[in-house]
């Protein structure tokens, strides 16, 4: 009975980091790490351990900035910046997220084509619909639950990768020790795969609802005073390490998918995102209706994923700019009282819907939006840091020694990243 409690406590505290963290693995997460997977195998397996500590000590940042201010990031930068800076790291925010939000929509489109007869056009039309009906008419706590059951849903991928025969040994390997190999092509699949891990939007949408939780919570004072315990201070760090956790354990289950199936068949190359999912089929041998099965598997966490990802891409950049503006903002509050908060959910959205129009190749943007993530979060970052050691913004819950160490080191490996991609390109390389 005690155990049932624990976990049933356990259930109860994940919130706003376990989501973010299902929400790293969107569309764009998941054609990198595919690609990843099938182009260079086992080789860049490595990349999703590696990473852990760094989008712990990065996300918890966020988190606890969240919850110590009851404000987003955008308005704490405010506070503390000119207006420069908020200006250009809400212009980051919002380009990035809105193509990411356009290459999402597309895949999840393409990946329910595989599950269902219906055209194109249809499938992402009415994928656009349902997530702004979501998020805009849905109150925060139905809202919040939604998200957090399809974040569960991401647990797809680890069953997909043991339903496939897989080389144990060598996977553990690959896992452990690093492999590099230096070409354009590698670097910028490993920037890529960090930039889709340690991404933006997540920086403001973690922040955000840490408040939004303030709020519901009622923690916060008439003046904006947040009163926040030591234990609900616990509570949010292992809510963030357990999002985190299950974030990378899913980028692993992707990569060793796509490295045992789909790069020992000599499938090294992905046109769209449903291309990973379509090549499982023929491809797996485990048992009979294996190769099936693992397809719908992939198929459904992909669109899972989208759901899950396109209102917190949509949430965070309206967040961002509603912050910097002075808007009334907030997914706890109805549509008549926010009514340019849910306008920028609504027209990122649909500007998103739009990419799916112009002819753009599906894979390359999604790859493309990750990279561009990476470089975008070397500077968000460095506020990120400065703001969670600050005294005055955070009080007794400053960022600690450890969680610093970490922070800077995202910072240096995702420069260094950016860095080595743009030397790789020069030519003679």
């Amino acid at each position: 009975m005690t155990k049932r409690r624990s976990i049933g406590g356990l259930v109860r505290i994940l919130g706003p980091g376990f989501v973010s963290g299902a929400a790293d693995n969107d569309p764009a997460g998941i054609a990198t790490y595919t690609q990843a997977g099938a182009q260079f195998g086992y080789g860049q397996l490595w990349t999703a351990l590696f990473a852990l500590p760094l989008l712990i000590a990065v996300q918890e940042a966020c988190a606890r900035i969240g919850a110590v201010t009851g404000k987003g990031l955008a308005a704490v930068i405010k506070d503390k910046y000119s207006v420069g800076v908020v200006y250009a790291a809400v212009s980051i925010i919002l380009i990035t997220n809105t193509i990411n939000i356009g290459a999402d929509i597309g895949a999840m489109a393409e990946a329910m084509g595989l599950i269902v007869p219906i055209p194109f056009v249809v499938l992402v039309l009415a994928t656009t619909f349902i997530t702004l009906s979501l998020e805009i008419f849905s109150c925060y706590r139905v809202y919040a639950k939604y998200l957090k059951a399809l974040s569960a849903i991401a647990f797809i991928y680890l069953l997909t990768a043991l339903i496939v025969k897989e080389p144990w040994l060598k996977i553990l390997r690959a896992t452990f020790v690093p492999h590099i190999e230096i070409s354009f092509a590698f670097l910028f699949i490993i920037l890529g795969n960090i930039g889709t891990t340690i991404a933006p939007y997540l920086f403001f949408w973690e922040t955000s609802q840490e408040a939004e939780e303030d709020k519901a919570a009622g923690r916060i004072a008439r003046r904006g005073i947040v009163s926040i315990s030591s234990r609900v201070m616990g509570d949010i760090k292992l809510d963030n390490a357990v999002g985190m956790i299950t974030s990378q354990l899913i980028t692993w289950s992707i990569i060793v998918v796509a490295a045992t199936v789909l790069n020992r068949h000599g499938v090294t190359n992905l046109k769209t995102a449903a291309d990973a999912a379509k090549a499982l089929e023929p491809l797996v041998n485990s048992f009979p209706y294996a190769g099936v099965l693992a397809k719908l598997l992939f198929a459904i966490g992909l669109v899972s994923a989208g759901l899950l990802v396109v209102p917190v891409l949509a949430g965070s950049a309206a967040y961002a700019l509603s912050e910097t503006l002075n808007w009334e903002e907030g997914l706890n509050l109805k549509l008549k009282k926010a009514h340019g908060f849910y306008g920028i959910i609504t027209l990122s959205t649909l500007i998103g819907l739009s990419i799916n129009f112009v002819g753009v190749d599906p894979i390359k943007l999604l790859v493309y939006t990750s990279v561009l993530n990476g470089v975008a979060a070397v500077p968000l970052i460095f506020l990120i840091i400065r703001i969670s050691r600050d005294r005055l913004v955070m009080g007794e819950h400053v960022s600690g020694k450890l969680s610093v160490v970490f922070t800077w080191l995202a910072l240096g490996i995702m420069a260094a990243a950016a860095l080595g991609a743009l030397i790789a390109l020069l030519p003679g390389r």
